[in-house]
């Protein structure tokens, strides 16, 4: 199981980087564009595509690698229904009731033939619910959540962060149950919203569209049922509050707002959390930096409390609901706060004391050296490697030196294999070093310790103008700190907390050297198809 969620994860991340690009291609052909109108965020028209590309990534991963049973197919098919309904009203802007009648057939699909249901209610755990009961409240759950998540998607970035620390919620509590069908579902998703999410957070390249949202939250929904099923775990259906988190309180205090002022809650405004903490003079990235905080607390909560009785965790969701919801009342009673003014990079170096040419430069150099001797070190720890891997490599190492040599798209090939390559070479060397987070002394940990120390210092000297953090990247940086502590999270002789917190390393490592300048992509792209190759001398042992 443990090569299933592997290869789940990175074939869905695979294909969606791989989709991205040429679906923005024919984005303007096929009439997939954001336009600017007066509730966007952004002043060009962008393509709208992302959605499709992560929603085709996860349905490939969970047919090729998932146990091909009736749930599992029903659901499916109904993320298929809403993404075709998504993708439609992207083309064309279709009406709420149209919009509905998609989201409800979707329900209805996996209601009726994947036997997904709501069954237990809080403090009646004894008592199951009649199935009609359980199947209107489901139908209910599932279309409110698919909204819920379709109106967050207002800023970049923010719908899918804000679903890719629940899916992680529910992952681990899927880990915890040892629901390994779950966690395969779960992966497929984080795979391609990984993927995404470099071509979405702010500035974004590309959109997800309804398409993407509505899949989301659909998809999320029926994760998070499956997850309180009490014939698969015994949680507490209140848990569900926590992982759908931020949405689901952004859409109860807009619906209420716009009721309480005798408006249509179906009618579009600008009041979401994101637009009022706007108001309040935080900037995009700090905007959204917030809400994946106290998005991330909620889920934290879930994964902390999820032994805790019905009482303890209506009382905590109370107190947390409380103050998002307070938000939306005392953002509109204070006044606008202009932005802080931003120091340009050069200026805050110079006040840092900082010396650009002396400083600057050794990390990246240092990297240079560092990350090249890493991945030989991974590669060159005996282990058996499955021959996926060595198909998988020999294609991309093909496409990488097939890129370097015509010159173009060599920075999309270099990345996509750098990201699966390395992946690849990081778990099979754990896999066959059994290292644990207790291992700190090994040569593996200190290599990747090193390169950690070098990948802060090239991020704080170079400033922005060269290297811009997003909110994802502040995401990441927390998981890469959070997961080492995680001892218990393993897939067969693989600390996931490990590989998770050395990948996310290597990933900034690669980034920094990315921009550096065009010749670096070169020697990354050659460095690349050297390590694709390794991959493949150690599957076949030529």
């Amino acid at each position: 199981m443990s090569t299933a969620l592997f290869f789940s994860f990175i074939g869905s991340l695979l294909i969606c980087m791989a989709l991205i690009p040429a679906l923005t291609a024919s984005a303007w052909r096929f009439q997939f564009i954001d336009v600017p109108r007066d509730r966007r965020m952004h002043a060009e028209p962008i393509a709208k595509v992302g959605g499709i590309a992560f929603a085709a990534g996860t349905i490939a991963a969970v047919l090729l690698w998932a146990p091909q049973d009736r749930m599992i197919l029903a659901s499916l098919l109904g993320g298929v229904v809403i993404l075709l309904f998504g993708m439609w009203d992207d083309r064309v802007g279709l009406d709420h009731r149209m919009k509905f009648a998609g989201q409800i057939l979707a329900a209805a699909i996996v209601v009726a033939y994947a036997g997904v249901r709501v069954t237990a209610m809080p403090f009646a755990d004894d008592q199951a619910l009649p199935l009609w009961a359980a199947a209107t409240i489901t139908m209910i759950v599932i279309v409110g959540m698919t909204n819920a998540v379709n109106l967050a998607d207002g800023l970049d970035g923010l719908a899918g962060g804000l679903s890719l620390i629940s899916f992680a919620g529910i992952a681990y509590l899927a880990y915890q149950a040892n629901d390994q069908m779950l966690m395969l579902l779960m992966v497929s998703v984080l795979g391609g919203l990984l993927g995404f999410l470099r071509f979405n957070t702010y500035p974004a390249r590309v959109f997800m569209g309804d398409a993407g949202s509505q899949f989301l939250g659909h998809y999320l929904a029926v994760a998070a049922i499956l997850l309180i099923d009490p014939a698969r775990a015994p949680y507490s259906p209140l848990l569900v509050l926590f992982l759908w988190g931020i949405p689901l309180l952004d859409t109860v205090g807009v619906m209420g707002q716009r009721i309480r002022q005798g408006r249509s809650p179906f009618v579009g405004d600008r009041n979401h959390l994101h637009h009022k903490l706007l108001a309040t003079g935080l900037s995009h990235r700090q905007a959204v930096t917030v809400i994946y905080l106290a998005q991330g607390l909620s889920v934290l909560c879930a994964a902390l409390l999820r032994w805790q009785s019905d009482a303890v965790l209506l009382t905590v969701y109370a107190v947390f609901a409380g103050s998002v919801l307070s938000v939306f009342v005392w953002s509109s009673s204070r006044p606008a706060t202009p932005p802080s003014v931003v120091i340009p990079s050069g200026e805050r170096a110079a006040a840092a004391g900082v010396t650009p040419a002396a400083m600057r430069a050794w990390p990246l150099r240092a990297l240079t050296l560092l990350v090249p001797l890493y991945l030989i070190a991974c590669l060159a720890t005996p282990g058996d490697i499955p021959a996926e891997v060595g198909v998988i490599a020999a294609g991309l190492g093909a496409a990488v030196l097939g890129s370097l040599a015509i010159g173009r798209g060599t920075a999309l090939a270099v990345r996509a294999g750098l990201y699966i390559g390395s992946t690849c070479a990081v778990y099979y060397a754990q896999m066959s070093a059994r290292q644990s987070p207790a291992d700190w002394l090994s040569p593996l940990t200190l290599g990747i310790a090193a390169l950690a120390v070098l990948v802060v210092l090239a991020i704080r000297w170079m400033g922005d103008a060269r290297f811009q953090t997003t909110p994802l990247d502040y995401l990441i940086v927390f998981l890469a700190v959070v997961m080492p502590f995680l001892s218990d999270l393993t897939v067969g002789a693989v600390h996931l907390s490990v590989v998770t917190a050395t990948l996310i390393v290597l990933f900034f490592a690669f980034e920094l050297l990315l921009q550096m300048h065009q010749i670096m992509v070169v020697r990354l792209g050659w460095l690349t198809a050297v390590m694709l190759a390794g991959l493949a001398v150690r599957v076949w042992g030529i």
